[in-house]
């Protein structure tokens, strides 16, 4: 399939592409190129992070030992999810 590059260097994904994909507006894609020069595009997606500082963690474990209520199902994955930001 040949596409053609704009003035910007844009190029448009043909719909069929796109609905095969499931791209839509907003998705991200991540752009490789090998050493002989193809390119490839890959549909990517990103979740919410949550940085908490000390204070913010001290009252994240309150309410984990407190267990009066239910983190929202994202939060969840996310806290299961975390690592230690050294930033």
């Amino acid at each position: 399939m040949i596409v053609t590059m704009d003035k910007r260097g844009s190029i448009s994904l043909p719909v069929s592409i796109r609905k095969d994909l499931g791209i839509k507006p907003g998705s991200h894609l991540e752009l490789s190129v090998d050493a002989d020069g193809a390119i490839y595009l890959y549909p990517v997606e990103f979740y919410r992070t949550i940085r908490l500082n000390d204070s913010g963690l001290l009252k994240l474990k309150e309410a984990r030992d407190s267990e009066t209520d239910k983190l929202p199902d994202w939060f969840e994955k996310e806290r299961n999810n975390a690592e230690i930001d050294s930033k």
